[in-house]
């Protein structure tokens, strides 16, 4: 099982998915192997990594016409096939790697989007408040997932707060993940 935080920590609740994976690596244990990568903005360079795996899930904010924190969980078959340049003439993004795979004949992992819906994206550091009060809630989403899927999480005695990872990435020397 891989598990991707996907996202721009520059970009205020864009960078939610970047968090929720620095968060569960931090503070859980798993009863079965369980990689978590921050795969930030990477888009085409996660290709290798997603060919490499056959179960992935991907965190990060939906743009949806919904109330800001909403929380979904796709399967990426739903809402993949878009074209391979969604993110615009710089940028491929995971999504659009799975369907180049798909072009290719490859095998595509069985991949889930655990999204949620940003309420605002702009050149800043941290999560909106929106996003901040549904953070727990969606943590419990990917942990209910995970669950499904036969792998238990177990929480860290010591646990690294959400404030504390957001204040680690506005830092330089801060590592995230």
């Amino acid at each position: 099982m891989l598990i991707i935080g996907i996202g721009n920590i520059l970009q205020k609740d864009d960078g939610l998915g970047v968090y929720a994976a620095t968060y569960l690596h931090e503070n859980y244990t798993f009863s079965q192997e369980v990689e978590i990568i921050n795969g930030g903005v990477e888009g085409i360079h996660l290709l290798n990594v997603i060919e490499d795996n056959s179960h992935i899930v991907i965190l990060d904010c939906l743009q949806l016409n919904d109330t800001p924190a909403s929380i979904y969980a796709i399967p990426a078959k739903k809402i993949s096939g878009y074209g391979l340049n969604n993110g615009g003439a710089h940028e491929i993004g995971i999504l659009q790697c799975m369907d180049m795979m798909e072009l290719q004949g490859k095998e595509i992992p069985e991949t889930i989007v655990i999204g949620i819906i940003p309420a605002l994206v702009t050149f800043e550091f941290g999560l909106s408040q929106e996003l901040i009060d549904a953070f727990d809630g969606y943590i419990s989403v990917v942990l209910q997932y995970l669950k499904k899927q036969g792998i238990a999480a177990k929480k860290c005695i010591k646990l690294t707060t959400l404030f504390d990872i957001m204040n680690k990435a506005k830092d330089p020397s801060g590592v995230m993940l």
